[in-house]
């Protein structure tokens, strides 16, 4: 009987609560004079305090009458939508103390869902659960990890995470990787989390760890220690405006894996806008690609050592600033390193004062992009294969310093289908391998030296001329006598006065 009056009494306060808070609701909603004001937050705070306090008070009593375990997660409560408010597991919004361990609880209760289907086979629907950092700025003194692998579609968003000063210097603020949990026992991760996992705590049965996992509108500060995110093994993941910032290794790494999609973000081992007295100095790479079928969208490299480092195939870079440090002293903007397989395009991208590095590029397409402060393109030979390569329709900028906008590192003997053509320039020289000529003469041999244009030394493939003489009744004979050395030789049986026109390809 006692029993009955508790249970009554408690739904009593239940009932009085859900009247507080409607009557509560009506304040805020009808109160128009605050509307856009940010006088309206506290309110805000208020409200989600009440709803947290009414799910406590529903949670006390289980279906059967028992009180449940205290060491409940709060979101497992109460009842709504799987947004996870990472404050109510006690993280410090304000980033004085260590957060890790609620943040790693809040992405634990992430995971404890039934299955909504399979992503990939193998690959758990986690049907979409959000970790919400609600604006703060937090602490963390180890990787932010998820629980296992083999699990997708989950987001983390919308705060700020910073390494702590004892942060491992090879670690990374959000890590996609299997991790220690996998090494953990059930029981060790329950004491950790608060929870019971309905997951199989061994390696997943896919060959990818995670798939679509989203991570936006976060800024990551690795404070000089390590990375901000690593992205190993996984498929469809997706970096969202994103600003990460005082990297030591990697902005992003990628690894294994593809379709990658890095978008609307700012990475910058240092902040700063340009002209820093420390550039040369600068070390790091902003974006680590190693896997493939990657897209890097609308990003900007302010700061780094190398700005895109790329050593998978089939990658796409659209829209990409890179000023993160200049080639003259020793940086690159994007540096392909896949010998004989880029298949990668680079298109209306911005390189500003740091260059591209491609090297033995075979089907490498770079066009629309705009190269400022004696920026260029260098193909470098590892195996001396060049193959499939377009650079076209592009505008160089420098300080007529004699620069040209595309060169060559080591010698290459393989070469096809490399067309470097259609591009501007001003303040640097062109390299081409297209090029036309013309001389004028009485003469019955005319040279024309198409050095200082093309782009590969002593290749020739293809030429065309045509010799036109209005004076004199005469019609000389005429042909093509040598090809040598970029130098195209016509003679003819007899001098005359005559204009030679030649135009000739290396592709």
């Amino acid at each position: 009987m006692m029993e009955r009056r508790n249970m009554g009494g408690r739904n009593i306060a239940v009932a009085t609560l859900s009247m507080i808070l409607g009557l509560f609701l009506i304040h805020v909603s009808g109160d128009n004079s605050r509307v856009g004001k940010f006088s309206a937050a506290p309110d805000h705070d208020q409200m989600r305090q009440l709803q947290a306090f009414k799910a406590s008070l529903i949670g006390r009593q289980s279906v059967s009458g028992s009180p449940i375990s205290p060491s409940s997660s709060p979101l497992q409560e109460a009842i709504g939508p799987r947004v996870y408010h990472v404050t109510n597991y006690g993280a410090d919004p304000t980033g004085k103390s260590d957060s890790t361990e609620a943040l790693n609880k809040a992405i634990a209760d992430a995971f404890q869902v039934p299955s909504e289907g399979f992503l990939m086979e193998g690959i758990t629907n986690l049907g979409g659960p959000q970790i919400n950092l609600e604006g703060g700025n937090y602490l963390i003194s180890k990787p932010l990890q998820l629980v296992a692998a083999g699990a997708g579609n989950l987001m983390i968003h919308g705060g700020t995470l910073r390494a702590s000063d004892d942060f491992p210097v090879d670690g990374y603020l959000i890590d996609l990787s299997p991790n220690s949990w996998a090494s953990s026992t059930e029981e060790e991760i329950r004491e950790g989390s608060s929870l019971k996992l309905n997951l199989q705590l061994t390696s997943s049965s896919s060959s990818y760890n995670y798939e679509y996992i989203t991570l936006r509108d976060l800024m990551l500060d690795s404070n000089y220690r390590g990375g901000g995110i690593s992205v190993i093994n996984s498929l469809r993941t997706s970096i969202d405006n994103c600003y990460i910032a005082h990297f030591s290794t990697n902005g992003i790494l990628v690894q294994g894996g593809h379709e990658t999609y890095i978008r609307n973000s700012f990475l910058g081992q240092h902040i700063t806008a340009g002209g820093d007295a420390g550039e040369r100095n600068y070390t790091g790479t902003a974006i680590n690609l190693m896997g493939n079928d990657n897209a890097v969208t609308d990003v900007v490299i302010f700061s780094a050592a190398i700005g895109i480092m790329a050593s998978g195939q089939a990658n796409t870079f659209s829209g990409v600033h890179c000023y993160n440090k200049a080639t003259g002293f020793g940086g690159t903007g994007i540096y392909l390193k896949l010998p004989g397989l880029t298949q990668t395009r680079i298109v209306n991208s911005y390189l500003d004062y740091t260059g591209i590095v491609a090297e033995d590029p075979v089907q490498l397409h770079i066009s629309s992009s705009f190269f400022l402060g004696d920026a260029f393109i260098l193909l470098k030979s590892i195996n001396g294969v060049a193959n499939g390569v377009t650079i076209v329709d592009n505008m160089f900028s420098g300080s007529n310093k004699g620069v040209d906008i595309v060169q060559l590192e080591g010698p290459f003997t393989q070469i096809d289908q490399v067309v470097v053509d259609r591009n501007s320039a001003k303040g640097m020289n062109i390299k081409a391998t297209v090029a036309r000529g013309s001389v004028e003469g009485n003469s019955s041999s005319w040279t024309v030296d198409f050095n200082p244009v093309l782009l590969f030394p002593n290749l020739i493939k293809h030429v065309q001329y045509s010799l036109s003489s209005s004076r004199g009744s005469s019609f000389p004979s005429h042909a093509l006598r040598n090809v040598s050395e970029n130098q195209v030789v016509i003679e003819s049986d007899l001098a005359v006065l005559a204009n030679v026109f030649v135009t000739v390809d290396q592709a």
